[in-house]
């Protein structure tokens, strides 16, 4: 999943990226609400885990925001308030989870968990390369029903890939979405990813084109 995590708290912040990092998501770091907001108001993400106490708006804030923009993306609240009412506050602002601190990493990573789960009742969106149908939702990429064998960060770069619709995607987007912006990773790592790829994908007679200068493009068979 991509993730975008809102944390002042920089050691806090570290630690939870870190987990979801290992657990294999790409996670977009922020620690104040001002920033926050104009992110979630330009970019995509699968879930938000946002504290409520922030610099500039405050957590309950930006989710309210969301909502009045009619944005569905699930949002787990975190913050050291621990009264009912705090809690109730948060959930009728349109939160679909709450975590109070101290919370152990573990279960952050099962309310995520649960919260893919429920996505995954709506329709699966699918976008089929020739013989092949790549599930976003998982993801994962089938031959008929057949399971192929991807290693997550390639199957990211796979996605996005795909979802530009054979368009070219940039090196630095491709990194950012396996990644997240600011990982601060060395982009040749994507040369490798696609690399990996086209000798995987050279079987369907699917291929990935080099655009110079500009990025890489998924290309489907005739």
């Amino acid at each position: 999943m991509r993730i975008v995590l809102v944390e002042d708290n920089q050691s806090l912040r570290k630690g939870i990226a870190y987990r979801l990092s290992d657990d294999g998501h790409a996670v977009n770091s922020l620690d104040n609400g001002d920033d926050a907001d104009r992110f979630l108001r330009q970019e995509e993400c699968d879930l938000v885990i946002l504290d409520i106490n922030l610099p500039g708006r405050d957590g309950l804030e930006i989710l309210a925001g969301m909502r009045r923009r009619n944005d569905p993306r699930p949002v787990i609240l975190l913050t050291a308030r621990s009264a009912t009412q705090d809690r109730v506050e948060g959930l009728d602002a349109g939160a679909d989870d709450y975590l109070v601190k101290p919370f152990e990493m573990d279960e952050l990573a099962a309310r995520i968990r649960a919260l893919a789960r429920r996505k995954d009742v709506a329709p699966r969106r699918t976008i089929e390369i020739g013989s092949l149908t790549l599930d976003l939702e998982t993801p994962q990429l089938l031959a008929g029903q057949e399971l192929i064998d991807v290693p997550r960060r390639e199957l990211s770069v796979l996605v996005a890939l795909a979802e530009a619709g054979g368009m070219p995607v940039s090196k630095e987007t491709l990194l950012d979405k396996t990644y997240g912006v600011g990982s601060g990773t060395d982009d040749k790592v994507v040369e490798v990813y696609v690399s990996r790829l086209r000798k995987r994908l050279s079987v369907f007679d699917v291929s990935i084109r080099v655009h110079r200068g500009i990025g890489y493009a998924l290309v489907k068979p005739e």
